[in-house]
């Protein structure tokens, strides 16, 4: 059911909780299931140097969390900007269709994070 990138950032998170002096944050909800994602994001010299998440919800919700922050560090902010969904469920091995939900909720929260710097 799910591949075993998704079950690895799962069961072992990357960058996982709080970020002391964050430069952005961001919390999005999805309505529909209630899964939770926060960003935090640090920027350093113009490109991003630290992200940190927490999440409450499904396991690919986790999953897609930890990935994203893996994919923004070391981005400046135009090539962050760049992400899309398939970008993280390419980092997590894929997720099912009914799960997708979960790549573009990590999306939401990174622009949500990201809209706080000027371009």
């Amino acid at each position: 059911m799910y591949s075993a990138q998704l079950l690895d950032h799962f069961q072992n998170p990357r960058n996982a909780g709080e970020l002391p002096g964050a430069d952005a944050s961001a919390e999005i909800e999805n309505p529909v299931c209630g899964d939770v994602v926060r960003l935090s994001l640090k920027l350093h010299e113009g490109r991003i140097s630290e992200a940190r998440f927490k999440a409450k919800g499904c396991v690919p919700a986790i999953a897609c969390g930890s990935a994203l922050t893996e994919l923004l560090v070391g981005k400046d902010l135009a090539q962050a900007h760049l992400l899309r969904r398939e970008d993280v469920i390419n980092a997590v091995g894929g997720v099912p269709q009914a799960s997708t939900h979960a790549a573009q909720l990590a999306i939401d929260v990174a622009s949500a994070a990201l809209g706080q710097f000027r371009r």
